[in-house]
C-alpha cells in the first residue's frame, strides 16, 4: 500500500494523494453508474478534521458499505481535487488488476474493500 500523506497537507494541496483518516458521515449514500468506468458506485459526504470530502466507492468491485448519517468511518484511498468542490476520495477498494494500491472503508470494525 502507498504511504498515506497527512490529511491536512493533502487537503491543502492540489496533487492527488493517498490518505487514511477518520470522519463522520454527513449524507446518506447515493448510487450512480460511472460513465467512464461503466460500474455502479456509491457516494457520500463526510466531515473530516481537514474539511468536507466526498467519498466515492466502486461497489461493482467492493461490497456496499451501509453508512448512515452520523456514522464514524475510517477511509483509506486516493484524494483528488475538483476545483470549486470538496475533494473526492476514491480507490476505497482493492484493485482487481493489482495496478493501483488498495484502499478501504471501515465501519463499526468491518472492512469494506
Amino acid at each position: 500500500m502507498a504511504a498515506a500523506m497527512d490529511l491536512s497537507a493533502a487537503y491543502a494541496g492540489s496533487a492527488p494523494a493517498w490518505v487514511d483518516f477518520t470522519a463522520t458521515v454527513r449524507s446518506a449514500p447515493h448510487f450512480f453508474y460511472g460513465s467512464r468506468t461503466h460500474c455502479m458506485h456509491e457516494a457520500f459526504d463526510v466531515a473530516s478534521s481537514a474539511g468536507p470530502l466526498e467519498v466515492v466507492d466502486n461497489v461493482s468491485i467492493a461490497p456496499r458499505c451501509p453508512v448512515q448519517r452520523g456514522d464514524r468511518v475510517e477511509i483509506c484511498g486516493q484524494m483528488v481535487h475538483d476545483p470549486g468542490k470538496p475533494p473526492i476520495v476514491h480507490w476505497t477498494h482493492h484493485d482487481p488488476e493489482q495496478q493501483h494500491p488498495g484502499g478501504f472503508i471501515r465501519l463499526r470494525g468491518r472492512l469494506y474493500a
